[in-house]
């Protein structure tokens, strides 16, 4: 059987996936034609329902919660860290609402954050992940919300951070951050569901048991080529929650859903979100 995944060209993405479309697990009879983009555009596909199983911002998830279940394995989740609001020159909190602001996207989950974090903040203009450092070098807008490699290349550019919105979610909140996850098809078959969320697991297990050999396929698709880059990023989101969500996770998933439905952020959810394990 064939299904169309998609998962993005940042680190933590390849570096899952890779033992999984190298073909160095156990396929279960299935294959995969991948389709490797941008988060947001992610999210647009999975909202146009156009890909059977792929990586998206979890705050895209309310809205596509109908035709879509978040597997167990390959998602996201930040500890004490998130998107960082970044600048050229020193803002401070009160200054936001004045601010333009480039974010990556409005379906993203760096955007939610924002909006819970700086309800306020109003005037955002959407840039690709990868062009926020330089509209803000560029004076195209007064601030960006950076993620991704972002985080450990904004200071070499000059810029400075004004907040980190994971530390903010965390000390509000005592949760962790859930950032990104893994969604397939509710139509598909129950066993064609658990298979794709078990070759997932073993593909992040993998990687972990031997990391030298995702190295080339993830420089293949990175932004940023610095191995230390590479690996601040990998080590940062990549992670337990990667390999099994678990209730902890799952907790903090629920509750990023129901603080942005509170705030009128998100749609409220009828349906049950996790595949059942």
């Amino acid at each position: 059987m064939h299904l169309k995944l998609g998962f993005s060209t940042c680190p933590n993405d390849t570096f899952i996936f890779e033992a999984l479309v190298k073909n160095r697990i156990e396929n279960n009879g299935l294959a995969f034609d991948l389709h490797l983009a941008d988060v947001e555009e992610l999210n647009k596909l999975a909202i146009s329902e156009l890909l059977d199983v792929t990586k998206i911002s979890i705050a895209a998830y309310p809205r596509i919660a109908d035709k879509y279940i978040i597997l167990d394995s390959g998602s996201a989740l930040g500890n004490n860290n998130g998107p960082l609001l970044i600048s050229k020159k020193k803002i401070n909190i009160d200054q936001l609402k004045d601010l333009i602001i480039a974010i990556p996207g409005i379906n993203t989950t760096a955007n939610l954050l924002l909006s819970i974090a700086f309800p306020e903040v109003t005037n955002k203009e959407e840039f690709i992940f990868n062009q926020i450092e330089d509209a803000i070098l560029n004076d195209k807008v007064d601030a960006g919300l950076i993620i991704h490699e972002s985080r450990f290349t904004y200071e070499k550019k000059g810029l400075q951070k004004i907040t980190d919105l994971g530390e903010y979610w965390e000390s509000q909140f005592k949760q962790l951050v859930p950032l990104g996850c893994i969604v397939i098809r509710r139509s598909l078959p129950k066993e064609i569901i658990a298979n794709v969320n078990q070759m997932i697991r073993e593909s992040v297990k993998f990687a972990f048991n031997k990391p030298e050999i995702s190295k080339e396929f993830i420089k293949e698709n990175a932004q940023e080529l610095e191995d230390d880059v590479i690996q601040k990023h990998i080590d940062l989101y990549v992670n337990r929650f990667s390999i099994e969500l678990g209730i902890e996770g799952r907790n903090a998933i629920k509750f990023l859903f129901q603080k942005g439905n509170e705030m009128g952020l998100l749609p409220a959810i009828k349906n049950n979100i996790f595949i059942n394990l």
